[in-house]
């Protein structure tokens, strides 16, 4: 994937209505944006595809809703008042601020992106006679670049486990990272700046109390965890999942709906006997990128990131990294918290929260795994992955989004032949039968052709056109989005063909 295609996958987003800005009639409020009416059954495809798998299929999970505000000691417990800081500089000339992470990052994709322009290279000077493996071990310039990768590397990694700041600035410089805005080599030195937003809570501002909109949906699950496990008489090990807004003042918000300020999250804490956090770790990250993988989506999206600089909470995390059109970036964290989370709370809290084991007959605090993946950062992940321009037999191009079908926003789309003769009646009727076990939409307008091209630009699976044979031996032409292929069958037959492929559950079933 390149920026090409994330240009296109931003426009095709507006213009067939998944995403919108967000407030653009007044020029646009930055890194918000708006789930648009089909964007919003995208995205609720993908919550119920997760909630499903998570809580259906798990006797040991159960789910909450809990609220984005929170008693302001929540937030010193769980160390984000403390510790939730970005590095941030500045470009005295162009006056915009910048992650000094990201900046680094980027570099480090920039320095990658040239060893395979010069892959690129030499495979169309050779041809077939091209080795991938020995040009990559031999080439002078490669390795070179390599080296040079592997050194700031190091000295990226270091920086961010010893919080050295001066560091990080001085990796910029030696790189010579110029300000993408102004071109410049001009920086400010690396501060630190909390991400949390502050609000008010209280009739007047004198009597009001300082609150924070929740940065993150674990504490709620966290502050929680014990009036779930005796009202649900839940026993070690067991998980609590939720979904739910969470809301971080990004300075550097950029690459459309990867990072915003206000996003959704889908996260489980499973709660687990200290000592057995390694096996419950190894457990869940196969068990997400399984979830991802039976989706359909190619395995070659997905890799596996072990982070070097462990949050203050934890004693292991990775992250399950996607291929978007930017890179290979974070899409969901399985991180091993330790009792960190709770043994603070109870802490502050002045309340004993220990669980109380009946096997062993003790209490202790339990160690938590989790796993926490973003609900727009999948839609886009989705998203990228699926839309793709083709060739068809006429020389033609047609745009589709080969969605996976089962999360596609319109399952079937009904289309008339003709608006005439009682065809659009006949589809009608059929889409009333079939709307409450299907997401289906109507179209009868323009030649058939060309809303077979807006039902693939939308990514629906299976457009259903009513035709003059219909009305003589109740058959329908069904047309499968990826292959184009149709096929001729009964009506009465259309439920059971299209539950086939279509019915949640029957994917969850497979491997979800």
């Amino acid at each position: 994937m390149s920026s090409e295609h994330f240009k296109k996958i931003i426009s095709h987003s507006k213009e067939y209505g998944f995403i919108f800005q967000s407030s653009e009639i007044y020029d646009g409020l930055s890194a918000v944006y708006d789930y648009a009416q089909n964007g919003v059954l995208l995205k609720n495809n993908l919550k119920e595809y997760w909630w499903k798998s998570m809580v259906h299929l798990h006797e040991n999970i159960v789910g909450i809703d809990s609220s984005i505000f929170s008693h302001p000691t929540t937030w010193k417990a769980s160390g984000h008042i403390d510790a939730f800081n970005d590095p941030l500089i500045d470009n005295k000339d162009s006056k915009k601020r910048y992650r000094a992470d990201n900046l680094i990052e980027d570099y480090i994709t920039k320095c990658e992106s040239n060893i395979l322009k010069e892959q690129k290279k030499q495979e169309k000077r050779f041809g077939e006679k091209f080795n991938k493996e020995t040009f990559l071990k031999t080439n002078p310039k490669v390795l070179k670049i390599r080296e040079h990768i592997n050194q700031i590397s190091l000295r990226f990694s270091n920086a961010l486990k010893n919080d050295d700041l001066i560091e990080l600035e001085k990796i910029i410089v030696d790189c010579e990272i110029v300000c993408p805005i102004s071109g410049t080599k001009n920086w400010t030195d690396v501060k630190q700046f909390n991400l949390m937003f502050k609000t008010q809570l209280g009739a007047t501002e004198s009597s009001s109390k300082v609150l924070f909109l929740r940065p993150e949906t674990a504490q709620g699950i966290f502050l929680n965890y014990l009036n779930v496990q005796k009202t649900a008489r839940m026993k070690i090990p067991f998980g609590i999942a939720q979904i739910g807004k969470a809301f971080r003042n990004e300075i550097v918000a950029r690459q459309f709906i990867f990072r915003m300020r206000e996003f959704e999250q889908m996260e489980m804490q499973f709660f687990i006997k200290p000592g057995t956090q390694k096996d419950w770790y190894k457990y869940w990250k196969k068990t997400r990128l399984d979830w991802h993988l039976s989706l359909g989506i190619d395995k070659s999206f997905f890799r596996f990131h072990d982070h070097e600089k462990l949050a203050h909470y934890a004693d292991a995390a990775c992250d399950i990294e996607f291929n978007f059109p930017f890179g290979f970036k974070e899409l969901e964290g399985i991180h091993s918290r330790t009792d960190f989370d709770l043994s603070n709370h109870e802490k502050y809290s002045n309340k004993q929260i220990k669980y109380f084991d009946p096997i062993e007959n003790k209490k202790y605090i339990p160690y938590v795994l989790e796993t926490s993946i973003g609900v727009d950062r999948m839609f886009l992940a989705v998203f990228s992955s699926s839309l793709v321009s083709e060739k068809i037999d006429d020389n033609s191009e047609r745009v589709v989004l080969k969605l996976p079908k089962i999360i596609a926003p319109y399952k079937c789309a009904f289309l008339p032949l003709l608006k005439k003769d009682g065809l659009p009646e006949m589809a009608k009727e059929i889409k009333e039968k079939l709307k409450l076990k299907f997401s289906t939409t109507y179209d009868d307008k323009d030649a058939i052709g060309r809303r077979y091209r807006r039902q693939d630009a939308i990514g629906t699976p299976y457009c259903i056109t009513v035709d003059h044979q219909t009305l003589d031996d109740n058959t329908i032409t069904v047309r499968d989005r990826d292959s184009m292929r149709q096929e001729r069958i009964k009506i009465e037959t259309l439920e059971h063909f299209l539950n086939n492929s279509l019915d949640i559950n029957n994917w969850l079933l497979k491997g979800g």
